[in-house]
């Protein structure tokens, strides 16, 4: 079993150098934990994500790191020039030695779409073809395409990713998206509540055994992809503190995810899930002692049949001290729980 770190890189009520070089911290302390990979949101106009370019962030990630992997979870394609993409994943992927898990998606918000002039019914379209245009120039010498929406013509490509070919990731919520993410034989992750990630996971199996010929799996990656679930976790020494907590951290940072639903409307089913009580149940909320933490993960497992748990382990205002505390606790008495699985 291997775990993932994500971060949302949430704004919380201090300067912005010192929530960066603390982020960098807990990594580090992840990394030497270890876990998998460090995958970081792409979100725009909301306080919900610090790092709206994420290779930036990831640049420094790349320079401060030795052995976890790292990527977008998810570059937002619609927003990207693709030539100028391609150029940024490959000198992630080289700074970093060929650490790199390449996430794309088209974004979840219409909003955030919106301040950049895109529509929803058009980033779906310009999500497939973008992607295209990545994967081509990043396995080609020499790019060249011709569309309506963009034109390259013998573009030399100078810069190569250290992989070849590199890990893709997605996060699919429709019948749609889990079969594109299944053609290109991608590592996902899920969101929701437990019984929804059972369900994506059990359609992305397969549709992944369904799809299995198909041409564009010379993009995927070798091995069995990961079929994950997000989950944000905080591991105290008793399960009552846990969630004294927790509690005003998940409101302090679900007011960030929702404020743009709330103040542009949209989206009831996500706010139906701002209540800490609604998403423990849920299984999205997860806090508590070592002791109950690694039980319910355990539990969620086996009904959901995900093999990589996705964890948020620093959010809302919880503080840097408190997320190193929950770390170091997770690391210490969880994660060997799990050593065998």
């Amino acid at each position: 079993m291997k775990f993932g770190l994500f971060d949302h890189l949430d704004r919380r009520d201090e300067p912005l150098k010192q929530f960066y070089d603390e982020r960098l911290k807990l990594l580090s302390a992840a990394e030497q934990a270890g876990f998998y990979s460090y995958h970081i949101a792409e979100h725009h106009g909301t306080p919900l994500g610090m790092a709206p370019s994420p290779s930036v962030f990831l640049g420094a990630v790349a320079r401060h790191t030795e052995t976890i992997r790292f990527g977008p979870m998810v570059y937002l394609l619609p927003l990207y020039e693709p030539l100028r993409l391609i150029e940024e994943i490959c000198m992630l992927d080289n700074m970093s030695d060929g650490r790199l898990d390449l996430g794309v998606g088209r974004s979840v918000s219409p909003h955030e779409m919106g301040f950049y002039g895109i529509r929803e019914d058009e980033s779906w379209d310009i999500y497939a073809e973008a992607l295209g245009v990545v994967l081509k120039g990043l396995t080609e010498e020499r790019l060249n395409w011709e569309s309506a929406r963009y034109h390259y013509e013998d573009v030399p490509m100078e810069l190569a990713p250290a992989q070849a070919p590199l890990p893709l990731w997605s996060a699919p919520a429709t019948p749609t998206s889990i079969d594109f993410a299944s053609r290109h034989g991608m590592s996902i992750v899920s969101l929701g509540p437990t019984a929804r990630v059972k369900q994506i996971s059990d359609d992305y199996r397969a549709a992944l055994a369904a799809n299995a010929g198909d041409p564009l799996r010379r993009f995927a990656a070798p091995g069995a992809p990961f079929i994950g679930a997000y989950r944000l976790v905080y591991v105290a020494e008793t399960s009552e503190e846990a969630d004294r907590i927790a509690r005003p951290a998940f409101d302090y940072w679900f007011a960030s995810i929702a404020k743009l639903w709330r103040e542009r409307g949209g989206n009831a089913s996500l706010l139906r899930m701002g209540d800490y009580d609604v998403a423990t149940e849920a299984g999205m909320m997860i806090a508590g002692s070592a002791e109950r933490v690694s039980q319910l993960l355990a539990e969620q497992i086996d009904e959901a049949g995900y093999n990589y748990p996705l964890l948020e382990l620093a959010f809302g205002n919880l503080g840097h001290d408190r997320e190193m505390a929950s770390l170091a606790l997770f690391a210490e008495r969880v994660m060997p729980e799990f050593a065998d699985a």
